[in-house]
């Protein structure tokens, strides 16, 4: 019942979407689903604009205007350097660098055990994965697996659920939640936990190598995970357990991404595939518990969040185990089958407003992560990087890896209001074959689909986090095996790719690497 109802629901939208973009500038009826947002309707004329702006190019000659500037006034313009992905927006004011600086200190704090002599740090645990976001989002960049079983550096975790139907929880309130909880594990394996406590578990990882030969004769060897849990502090997982390996993606342009039109979004999606393209693309719709509505999906591997907040929230009380007012629960993912940890001492306090981390705190992290900015692009007129970029758009990369948007205009805030950004992602669901599939669903995705990675700063990957290692579990090694990978929707561009010559391949992989 509860998957007719969203889909029906999506549909709705969707319809409603293709009238907005038709007939710009008309007010809306009824909201539909950004209210996050002090929205300034654009005009017809503003409209007509946006479109040209936005549309696909046709020239690889040169560079198109403002490429460079892939986030607009929000880019930043340094040289790059290991600090690239953890700089202010350029065009913050002076009170917003303060709060700034300040979501950096939180977001940086190594949180401890509760009870401690200072209220405003403790609230670890019980159960969790790392002490500070900066644990795993190092630098602000991409995560990486572990290299072996000492290992301790990886930023990998598992999510964990069961099947709805396998699940003891009411229907109602099933339908509002992302997945049903492992009835032993919850939603997340914490790997860590405060002293006297057992941690839940390792996620350890084996490879096994893939060969793909390309048209040219070379052959790349590809790195097939298998997973497993090691260690389980609580007994056997559920027999119908749904396992996804995860590393923490790259923070760079969030309120950017949280800016861009739902209509814009929703415009690109096809889900029944009508122009028979073999892109489908498909929104995620999520229940907010901020606004008590349903929304569009926008953040996380799987679009499993609407907001920036509302993600930050999840990760501060599923990650660290801080309670906050979305997730009030001091004891964050621990389960009714975890007693002690249920009872262990928790930070909560009447400083805080009954939670470990109050709004402040929230909203503070939360700028913070709206606010990181996108590097500039390099050598975007380099002869080879405009060979690659028309190889990119020839083998069909854009129907997914959308490259430009416009922003909301908005009345509250002018750091993300009417930017031209170059993202690359349409922000929605992709059938991405059976080698990239977790099997896991998560709100309207299933085990099939992920979201469109934004690829803006992924040429900076070495630079900024030290290794380069792709995909939503690190799989990849390099960016062609990352490119080998795909499947399902994007076969048509893996086979495009694998047939280019290696000179095209090479200026794809500059082209890549720019931006």
């Amino acid at each position: 019942m509860k998957q007719n109802y969203k889909t029906a629901y999506l549909r709705d939208i969707a319809g409603m979407a293709l009238v907005l973009a038709l007939c710009a500038g008309t007010s809306r009826s009824e909201p539909m689903g950004e209210p996050h947002l002090q929205i300034v309707p654009r005009d017809a004329s503003e409209a007509a604009k946006v479109a040209a702006v936005v549309a696909i190019s046709t020239d690889f000659s040169q560079s198109e205007r403002f490429e460079h500037r892939p986030a607009g006034l929000a880019t930043l313009m340094d040289a790059p350097s290991r600090k690239s992905f953890s700089m202010p927006q350029p065009n913050l004011n002076e009170d917003q660098g303060l709060d700034f600086v300040l979501g950096q200190s939180l977001f940086e704090k190594l949180w401890v055990t509760p009870p401690s002599a200072t209220v405003s740090s403790d609230g670890l645990g019980p159960l969790y994965n790392a002490r500070a976001c900066s644990i795993c989002h190092i630098g602000n960049g991409r995560g990486r697996p572990p290299l072996d079983d000492t290992d301790r550096l990886g930023a990998l975790f598992l999510r964990v659920s069961i099947p709805d139907e396998a699940s003891s929880l009411a229907p109602d309130l099933l339908d509002k939640m992302s997945n049903a909880p492992e009835p032993t594990y919850g939603l997340q394996l914490q790997d860590k936990s405060v002293a006297g406590l057992p941690a839940e578990g390792r996620l350890a990882v084996r490879y096994s190598p893939v060969a793909v030969t390309l048209a040219d004769g070379m052959i790349v060897e590809l790195q097939k995970p298998e997973y497993a849990l090691q260690n389980p502090g609580y007994g056997d997982l559920h027999p119908q357990a749904q396992l996804s390996p995860r590393i923490a993606p790259q923070m760079i342009g969030l309120g950017l991404l949280e800016a861009i039109p739902e209509a814009d979004i929703l415009a690109h999606a096809d889900p029944d595939d009508q122009d028979r393209d073999g892109i489908s693309g498909r929104a995620n719709l999520v229940w907010s518990k901020e606004y008590d509505q349903w929304m569009l999906g926008r953040f996380g591997l799987k679009a499993g969040a609407p907001t920036v907040r509302a993600q930050s929230m999840a990760a501060a009380n599923g990650d660290i185990g801080l309670s906050n007012s979305l997730f009030p629960a001091a004891s964050g993912d621990c389960t009714a089958q975890q007693t002690a940890c249920l009872t262990a001492p928790d930070g909560n306090t009447a400083a805080q407003g009954g939670v470990e981390a109050s709004d402040p705190v929230m909203d503070l992290m939360t700028f913070y992560s709206q606010t990181l900015a996108v590097p500039a692009r390099r050598d975007v007129d380099n002869p080879q990087v405009l060979e690659g970029k028309a190889a990119f758009y020839q083998a069909g990369c854009p129907a997914c890896h959308v490259p430009k948007f416009v922003t909301h205009r908005l009345a509250d805030r002018a750091e993300h209001s009417f930017q031209l950004i170059w993202p690359y992602t349409d922000m929605l669901l992709h059938h991405m074959g059976e080698g990239l599939a977790d099997n896991r669903p998560e709100w309207q995705a299933n085990g099939r689909e992920w979201r469109t990675p934004p690829l803006w700063g992924i040429g900076l990957t070495q630079t900024v986090s030290g290794h380069s290692r792709f995909l939503h579990d690190g799989r990849a090694r390099t960016l062609l095996e990352a490119i080998l990978w795909h499947g399902g929707e994007a076969t048509a561009a893996q086979q495009a790719v694998i047939a280019m010559p290696k000179s095209q391949r090479d200026a794809l992989i500059a082209f890549l690497e720019s931006l």
